[in-house]
């Protein structure tokens, strides 16, 4: 566990010794977040569903840097899972300075033959339970004028995704709903940013079912996620944190979008 000397400076002098707040912390970017996160002197609230992976994350992080730790099993599955966080949290008297909206998955393959349940699911984790934690937790940020939310999207938002469709277009959802509001609050010193990552070493494909080297040159997790903390801290409305992800959004602006589209859809064609 380990973060760079510069990005640690960015991350400590905003947010060292305020609680932050990790959704889907338990594997794959939102581990890295919350490793990054520590490593500046961040208190930390872990959650997703897997307890013993919380527990054991929570233990290894307080050790580590010193911090203060708490763990939240949550699945944001449920609609009423973002109030009982947030009951925990700030209803309980702790403030939450940084909230990084990461829990999300996907479905990899032809949309007619999912699971029509698991899509739904999908919208309620990528969408609906970050639009209620956010709304939640950032009217108290803008009363103390203070504090910042990371809404991790995707390179898939932005242009349309075959054989990963409400994938890609949950990932539109949330980084324009980053974008949205990080225009909206800063008047109020509240940063919003949203993280645009790639291919990363995480569970995303296991999870999605896709292909074992359907994501090959796959970014490390810890890479992604102090590039994306650091566009946080600086009050950044997105970040893309690898080169290959901006010049392909640069070039694709020049492309009519069923080119795009096409160019895409043979890419991920299930090979049966």
């Amino acid at each position: 566990m380990t973060s760079s000397a510069q990005g640690s400076s960015i991350l400590r002098k905003r947010w060292q010794g305020k609680w932050g707040l990790v959704t889907g912390a338990s594997a794959g970017i939102g581990m890295a977040l919350a490793e990054e996160l520590a490593a500046a002197g961040v208190n930390l609230v872990l959650t997703a569903r897997r307890q013993d992976r919380l527990q054991a994350l929570a233990a290894k992080l307080a050790t580590a840097f010193g911090i203060q730790t708490k763990v939240l099993v949550a699945d944001l599955e449920q609609a009423d899972a973002p109030e009982q966080i947030f009951a925990a949290t700030e209803g309980a008297g702790q403030s939450i300075d940084v909230l990084i909206n990461n829990a999300g998955f996907g479905y990899y393959g032809e949309f007619s033959k999912g699971d029509p349940a698991r899509q739904t699911a999908m919208v309620q984790v990528n969408c609906s339970a970050v639009v209620a934690l956010t709304n939640l937790f950032l009217p108290r940020m803008i009363a103390r004028k203070r504090g910042d939310i990371m809404i991790v999207a995707s390179t898939a938002a932005y242009q349309p995704v075959p054989y990963l469709a409400t994938y890609a277009a949950t990932k539109v959802f949330d980084r324009f709903l980053a974008e949205a509001l990080a225009q909206e609050v800063r008047p109020f010193g509240v940063h919003v940013s949203a993280l645009c990552p790639g291919p990363t070493e995480s569970e995303f494909g296991q999870v999605a079912g896709s292909p074992a080297d359907q994501f090959r040159g796959s970014q490390k997790a810890s890479s992604v996620a102090r590039k994306g903390l650091e566009g946080l801290a600086l009050g950044r409305q997105w970040v893309i944190p690898y080169f290959v992800g901006q010049a392909g959004v640069f070039v694709q602006r020049f492309l009519p979008r069923r080119m795009v589209t096409a160019g895409v859809a043979k890419a991920f064609r299930p090979k049966n």
